[in-house]
């Protein structure tokens, strides 16, 4: 069973729909992505283990290293964060 099953979809996401979905938690609206806000996002779409897998797609997605997800390393984080169950097109 897949770690994560969007509420109300029912057909596959595309990865810009993804981005944008995990845009919308950019609460500073600096452009990057923190731990807590990718935290509060895998929360309210249902996920569990939220902080644990905030970091791991950290680690996985972060490539410049400086502890956030900018729009550069978008798309290496939806492939990773695909792993629990976004499909996406």
């Amino acid at each position: 069973m897949p770690w994560f099953i969007p509420r109300g979809v029912s057909h596959p996401l595309t990865e810009e729909q993804v981005k944008g979905m995990l845009k919308k938690y950019d609460k500073n609206r600096d452009g990057k992505l923190s731990k807590e806000e990718l935290r509060l996002a895998f929360k309210e779409m249902g996920l569990h283990f939220c902080g644990w897998k905030a970091g791991k797609a950290l680690r996985f997605a972060d490539i410049n290293g400086d502890g956030f997800i900018n729009e550069d390393e978008m798309s290496e984080f939806v492939k990773y964060a695909s792993k629990w169950g976004f499909r996406i097109s």
